[in-house]
């Protein structure tokens, strides 16, 4: 595109901030293509500022943003090559009443679009709450405030008997279920694997039946003062009757059963014979 170096009656025009733009552009021997790259400004925007059609651009801020950016990546001082545009667009009578008085960014090409920057928030917000859910989740699996540390299972209460034998109408296996005696408490059933088979805050009066196939089924929670436990439809112990975290601890039939069994106490006058 040539531009008119002398006006009809011989004197020189006064060069426009495109034509300022595109001479040093030139002397620095460079083309389109490469100020494009370096700025990452569309050639289409940049013939447009060379040729001072700023109504082909998104708006003023750009036309002064993209203007700034080109002059840098030619040499030139931006300021003065953004006063030459604003008075430009000042006497074009530029119209751009989507700009906010006084906004003007260094390179409108860098800044991200309104719906990128909503989407980083998001994505910021998400990224947050989900490391917050992750941090509760894992040191305080509980619902309330609970003891960290792993503590061994408190020992069933039971009442031993005179012969030995099993206190009368003792579960002798079946299905375990446990079930929720308050609001919001934290378990996590899993096998010898480490397969999960349930993990959830279970609700008041919520049940869970262990699966009868499950190999060496195990439990995880803060709260096993809050959980009711049937073996075959009849009650066994609490596996604790105060709040503590348990981790790894069988609830296989099995493994139930024998907490809640008595010890073996020896009978009343039993012990070694001799004979004489």
């Amino acid at each position: 595109m040539a531009d008119e170096d002398n006006r009809d009656d011989g004197t020189l025009p006064l060069d426009t901030a495109g034509i300022v733009l595109r001479r040093a552009r030139e002397d620095a021997k460079l083309s389109i293509e490469q100020v494009s790259a370096e700025t990452r400004i569309t050639q289409r925007h940049l013939r447009q500022i060379e040729a001072g059609d700023f109504e082909g651009l998104p708006g003023r801020t750009y036309a002064i943003g993209f203007s700034r950016s080109y002059a840098k990546a030619v040499g030139l001082d931006d300021r003065k090559i953004a006063e030459m545009v604003r008075a430009e667009l000042a006497q074009g009578g530029f119209d751009d009443r989507g700009n906010r008085e006084g906004f003007e960014p260094g390179d409108p090409a860098r800044i991200p679009t309104r719906g990128l920057a909503w989407l980083s928030a998001l994505a910021a917000i998400l990224l947050i709450a989900g490391g917050f859910a992750y941090f509760r989740d894992y040191f305080f699996p509980a619902s309330g405030p609970g003891p960290l540390v792993a503590e061994a299972p408190a020992a069933a209460p039971a009442t031993p008997q005179a012969d030995g034998a099993a206190a009368p109408d003792a579960p002798t296996g079946g299905e375990v279920v446990f079930t929720a005696l308050e609001d919001g408490i934290w378990v996590k059933f899993y096998d010898a694997q480490g397969n999960r088979l349930m993990e959830k805050q279970m609700v008041l009066d919520e049940s869970f039946t262990v699966p009868a196939d499950a190999e060496d089924p195990q439990i995880w929670t803060a709260r096993p003062d809050a959980l009711a436990i049937t073996v075959g439809g009849k009650p066994v112990p609490k596996l604790a009757e105060v709040l503590q975290t348990l981790r790894d601890v069988p609830v296989s039939a099995e493994a139930l059963l024998a907490r809640s069994q008595p010890a073996q106490q020896p009978s009343e006058g039993a012990g070694p014979s001799t004979e004489t």
